[in-house]
């Protein structure tokens, strides 16, 4: 009885998933109820909302409030086992996943492992410019900003107080843009008046874009409508500019023909991303193509190149539908995983042609501030209270489980009535910021 129990539990396809993210974690519920054996890998034990990460640097929410255990999501999948560890290797031939010294077996993987900032070359800056990827760097990015204006309360007007008080975010992409706006209002609104010697609302706040104008993948009226409302909020938007050089104490930034040298302690990154390293270990097992990015290029069904059951999905893979690049972004991980899941059941009931991944725009859209926000969905193109009304509820609808809904929720309409920011803690190592 034991002999046969245990030749079918060995005998169930087993999926291998590596990434619990957005995509990771969708195609494991797709494969809920389906007799699969699935192992779900991640380094981190909790499933990230990372749309709201520059809500975390910035005060307004604590990281629990967009986190969810990954064990605790997937509790009642008892299909599924969660492990936590660091993939070290991808042994396609033998059909297996090197995690910590141990060897698992898989008949299908699903690669999710997300992306990393990309510094284009220019590692060096990552140590002045944190970018928004993790919940370290987004608690990193919030003790920067915050010890910035207590530096400033302790520096002599004239001194180096400008240069505290000067924040440079480079990248005016949706995170950029958020960033921005997140940071205005907490100088000019939420802290006005929790300083004795000096007013946060001087706070110099500069974005710089290399494009010739802010958030380039939507439309040229949603960009303008959100660069005028940056405006407005006291940002200094800075289009057609490219970083030289960052350093502990400022930014060279090329505009025109002329070079600007900004005095700075506090600079964010939010200018691109590329694929986790695991990309790259995947396309030397495999001997796929890679794109720019690091991205291992992919079939119409999401699989490499001579390998139908290696499926790579998310922010990793260089997709297409329809002719056009299928965007990074967080609809485009869920739709990815879904499929690579479904493609999974199809293959183990014997279809061997899976069709083609399909994504399906749902929409694009960026918060600049209160009450502003541009959404695009379609032909629809909002701006204003609309466009923000639209953001609050995807984000409330997209957050994992109902006790983040409910926290969240309730935090931002406590944020909405008093303007307040009551996770603006200064945690981790000490400020590294010197006073020169």
């Amino acid at each position: 009885m034991n002999t046969e129990s245990t030749h079918r539990t060995s005998a169930r396809h087993k999926v291998v998933i590596i990434g619990g993210g957005f995509g990771g974690l969708n195609a494991a519920q797709a494969l809920r109820g389906s007799d699969v054996e699935l192992t779900l890998i991640d380094r981190r034990n909790f499933h990230l909302f990372q749309p709201l990460l520059y809500q975390v640097a910035t005060g307004a929410l604590s990281p629990a409030n967009i986190a969810a255990p990954l064990r605790s999501v997937l509790k009642h999948q008892s299909n599924c086992r969660v492990l936590l560890g660091e993939v070290a290797g991808i042994d396609v031939a033998g059909k297996s996943v090197l995690v910590g010294g141990e060897r698992l077996p898989f008949d299908s993987l699903i690669v999710a492992a997300g992306a990393v900032n990309n510094y284009f070359g220019n590692a060096k800056w990552e140590q002045h410019a944190p970018g928004l990827k993790s919940v370290e760097e987004a608690t990193e990015i919030r003790r920067r900003v915050l010890t910035a204006f207590e530096e400033a309360e302790r520096s002599a007007a004239g001194g180096h107080r400008e240069r505290y008080l000067t924040f440079v975010i480079v990248g005016g992409g949706p995170t950029g843009v958020e960033m921005s706006g997140a940071i205005s209002e907490l100088a000019r609104h939420t802290m006005r008046h929790d300083f004795r010697s000096l007013d946060p609302a001087t706070a110099r706040i500069i974005l710089v874009e290399g494009n010739c104008r802010l958030l380039p993948p939507f439309a040229e009226k949603s960009s303008r409508n959100a660069e005028k409302v940056l405006k407005r909020m006291g940002v200094e938007v800075w289009t057609s500019a490219k970083v030289k050089d960052i350093q502990a104490d400022h930014v060279l930034v090329e505009r025109g023909s002329t070079i600007h040298r900004i005095e700075t302690a506090t600079v964010v990154w939010a200018a691109g991303v590329k694929a986790s390293s695991l990309g790259k270990m995947l396309a030397d097992a495999t001997g796929a193509p890679i794109d720019r990015g690091g991205r291992p290029i992919v079939q119409p069904d999401l699989t490499i190149p001579g390998h139908p059951n290696i499926y790579v999905i998310g922010d990793m893979a260089a997709a297409t539908s329809n002719g056009k690049p299928v965007p990074g972004v967080a609809q485009g991980a869920i739709q990815g995983g879904k499929f690579a899941a479904k493609a999974i059941l199809k293959r183990v009931g014997g279809t061997a042609d899976v069709g083609q991944f399909s994504f399906w725009d749902k929409g694009s859209m960026a918060t600049i501030g209160r009450n502003s926000a541009v959404a695009e969905v379609g032909w629809l193109k909002l701006s204003g209270f609309l466009a923000w009304l639209a953001w609050l509820f995807v984000h409330i609808v997209y957050l994992i489980n109902f006790s983040n809904r409910a926290m969240v929720l309730f935090q931002w309409f406590w944020n909405y009535l008093t303007r307040n920011r009551s996770a603006r803690l200064i945690t981790g190592e000490r400020a590294t910021h010197e006073r020169l």
